[in-house]
This record gives structure tokens, C-alpha cells and sequence, in this order.
């Protein structure tokens, strides 16, 4: 289990560029199986899930070229049925929370497919149940047994277009039953869909392979089946909760920072919910500028009731973001509560938070109202673990405002979703480094 030491206190200056979008790229490196001829995809991030898809891609049959960092070239002219069947897939599968979505691409390239149920963060339950509900309409047969970890699945005649009507826009699910549903006989309407910007790229990409995907961007599409789907040439966008973080990290520090390359029209609500913590964003062409503060105060709402900062389905906030967030808050001047509505396991971390000094209180697993100390009261340094990839951020940014060092072990879990975090920080001025 490898750690980050950081000594905190020191304030950060310079320029930094996110990386490639994680979330898209493990949906669009699915949608390699659905046809046989090359797909070149560009700014993928190397962390630790996407290079565990590609590996897992490479030992099912798929041809996985590195043109050059961040660039890679996948060809599945063939793959490999006795190695998904095995219990080696099963086990990789299921350390990958990706992993789920290969299932749509396998009925609809193969018409079976074998599902591991998949790990990942944890950060509470985390239901398959609208997967199965849109592939079963699409004419998928489920051999499911709670409590099992894994199940096969075939379509014995085939895929076949339906309407649907998704229990929630969860956005693997959505993304799932569009890859299943691109080759599927006739049309499929899916309602209620996740409109995510990622969710949009991969119908953009599917669409350039030569897939009739109409209503991207709305939670209503239309997707009328095709035979046969060609290569084509993707590039990802830069990631939204790696923007969001380095917004964080230049508040919490009192920096100026420079966040270059943001694709701003796909950052949605996100500019306007840290702006509602206090925090100055200047934008300047496709780039962010945080100034360096001193202070930032939360609004109030019109009424002069609490903020409260909650997550929803596109285009309300990410999820993601929220445990940010939440540590940026506990240097405000204000208060605000926290509402983590999709997952009950994702605020536990604050117990570090409470244990660094920050006043906190953990009203439920889904809520917690931060009182911030307005930089008047500094966090203290403090020996974490990292439960999960957006945790460890928010861990480690609290690390770089504390006064002290901070140890924040199993950074494996950081690695998971930030590629080479260290050294672009270092590169601002932090002091971190990395211990085996």
C-alpha cells in the first residue's frame, strides 16, 4: 500500500491541464467490441482503471496499440469467448466498475455476454438494476442468482428494438443499453436517459462508426438498429472532476492557478456551484483562472436560508464533486450543508476532515453541514487512509492547506482516477512525494 506525504501550508502557482475524462474513457474503450476494424483513441488517461479496462480488452481478443501517450489504436477483429467464460475474467471484472458496461457491447457484437459483479469505490451500494431492466427489454435472457458474482446472458433471437422507460438516469446504465442497442434489430427509445457529457461523446463516437443515434444531449433518445458499425477516430474530453479539483486546491491553498484546456461549455452547473461557495472564477478562452483569495464567503439563498449544495443527474451537480466540495467549504466563511444523495457511504471520510480541526456535522449518511473557518483556523496535518478515488482527492487537498505533514495512505485508490497527480503538483509548487 503506497503514500503521499504532504507538507502542507504552502501556497501554489503556475498552470495545470486535466487529463483526459475518466468516466468517457471507460465507456468509449467498450465500444471498441462493436465493430472489427481499428478505432484511434486520443487524450485517454493512464491511471490505474483505464489501463486495467485495456489490459483486460487486450486478454479477450482485442489488438491494443499505444500510438503514443494518451493516444492508443484497438482493433477486436476477433475475441476470445472461452477467456470472458473463465474465472480469471470474472475476477479481473470484478475490480473494475467499467467492466459492467462491456456486457451491452458483447450481446450486441456476440448476442451473449458474461458479467462480473463489479468493484470499484466503496462508496455504498451501487444497484445493476437498470442494466438489466433495459437489456432484458432489448430481448437479453439474465441467469442472475443473488448473491452470485457473476451471470451470463444470452439474446436467442437477437436483439430487438423496444421503447423503454429507464427507472433512473443512472449513466453506466444508459451507457450500456446504447451499446447494446446500436446493432439491435428495429428502433429503441430510451427515456429518462443520463445526458452526461461523456453519455454524449460515446453516442457522437458511435455515430461517426455509423450508428442513427438522434436526441444527444436530451434524456430522450432514438436509436434505430444498423448491421454493421466501422473504425473511426475519438478524442475524449478533459475530465470535469479534475477541473473541479484543481478549483478546490487553489481555494483551500490560496493560490493562483491556471486551469488550461477545460472545454467550459461542457462544464455545466459546476462554475456556478463553486462560485456559490465564495470562490472567483475567471474565464479566459477555454481556460479557468482561480486568483489567489484570501477569503471566500458561501451565499446564502434569496430568503437567507442555508446553502445547500446537492447532486443530481446532468445537468445538475455530479456526484463526483461533492466530497470536493465539501473539504473546500471547511475553509469558508459560512456555512453550508452537504447533500450526497446517490451514495449513503460517500461522506464517511470526513471523519479525517473532523480530526484535522474542521468543524463538521455528519447529519446522516447522505448530509453533513460544514461551518467553514473562513482561513482563520487552519486544518492540522493528519495520518489517513484513502477509501475511494474521490475521497483520496479531497483527502489530499486538505493535506496541502493543513499546517504540518500528512501521511494519506492506499493511494492506489487516488491512482485509480489521477494520472501522475504528484508530479503536475509539484510542478505548482507543492511539497508531495510518494513513498512505497
Amino acid at each position: 500500500m503506497a503514500s503521499f506525504v504532504i507538507e502542507g501550508g504552502y501556497r501554489l502557482s503556475g498552470e495545470i491541464t486535466p487529463q483526459g475524462a475518466k468516466n468517457e474513457a471507460l465507456q468509449v474503450l467498450c465500444a471498441v467490441l462493436l465493430t472489427t476494424e481499428p478505432v484511434l483513441i486520443s487524450n485517454i488517461p493512464e491511471i490505474l482503471d483505464v489501463q486495467n479496462l485495456l489490459a483486460l480488452l487486450a486478454d479477450m481478443g482485442v489488438e491494443v496499440e499505444r500510438v503514443e501517450p494518451g493516444t492508443y489504436r484497438l482493433q477486436a477483429r476477433e475475441i476470445n469467448c472461452d477467456f470472458l467464460a473463465s474465472d480469471e475474467y470474472v475476477a479481473r471484472g470484478r475490480s473494475l466498475r467499467g467492466s459492467v458496461m462491456l456486457t451491452g457491447a458483447l450481446l450486441g457484437r456476440l448476442g451473449q455476454a458474461w458479467l462480473a459483479k463489479p468493484g470499484g469505490d466503496q462508496i455504498g451500494r451501487r444497484r445493476l438494476d437498470t442494466h438489466f431492466l433495459g437489456l432484458r427489454k432489448l430481448g437479453a435472457v439474465i441467469d442472475w442468482e443473488p448473491g452470485s458474482k457473476s451471470c451470463h446472458m444470452v439474446a436467442p433471437e437477437g436483439l430487438k428494438g423496444c421503447y423503454m422507460l429507464l427507472d433512473e438516469a443512472s449513466v453506466t446504465g444508459t451507457a450500456n443499453i446504447i451499446l447494446a442497442a446500436v446493432l439491435a434489430e428495429g428502433e429503441t427509445t430510451i427515456y429518462n436517459a443520463a445526458c452526461e457529457p461523456y453519455v454524449q461523446q460515446l453516442c457522437r463516437m458511435l455515430n461517426a462508426m455509423g450508428a442513427h443515434i438522434t436526441g444527444i444531449g436530451s434524456n430522450l433518445l432514438h436509436i434505430k438498429g444498423v448491421k454493421r458499425l466501422a473504425g473511426t477516430s475519438h478524442r475524449l474530453l478533459p475530465d470535469m472532476i479534475e477541473v473541479g479539483s484543481f478549483i478546490a486546491m487553489a481555494a483551500m491553498t490560496r493560490s493562483r492557478i491556471t486551469i488550461k484546456n477545460v472545454s467550459y461549455e461542457n462544464l455545466g452547473i459546476i462554475p456556478d456551484q463553486f462560485r456559490r461557495l465564495g470562490i472567483v472564477l475567471v474565464e479566459n478562452g477555454d481556460d479557468i483562472i482561480v486568483p489567489g483569495q484570501e477569503h471566500y464567503e458561501i451565499e446564502s439563498f434569496m430568503d437567507g436560508s442555508i446553502m445547500t449544495i446537492a447532486d443530481a443527474p446532468w445537468p445538475g451537480l455530479t456526484p463526483d464533486l461533492l466530497s470536493v466540495m465539501l473539504v473546500t467549504a471547511t475553509q469558508a466563511k459560512g456555512s453550508v450543508l452537504i447533500h450526497q444523495k446517490m451514495f449513503e457511504s460517500r461522506l464517511f471520510f470526513v471523519d479525517n476532515l473532523i480530526d484535522m480541526g474542521a468543524q463538521i456535522i455528519l447529519c446522516d449518511p447522505h448530509r453533513a453541514v460544514v461551518i467553514g473557518h473562513d482561513h482563520n483556523k487552519r486544518l492540522q496535518a493528519h495520518n489517513m487512509v484513502s477509501p475511494d478515488i474521490r475521497a483520496g482527492i479531497a483527502l489530499l487537498i486538505a493535506a496541502l492547506s493543513a499546517k504540518g505533514v500528512s501521511t494519506i495512505r492506499n493511494i492506489e485508490q487516488i491512482d485509480r482516477g489521477y494520472q501522475d497527480i504528484e508530479g503536475r503538483l509539484l510542478a505548482l509548487g507543492a511539497k508531495i512525494r510518494r513513498e512505497p
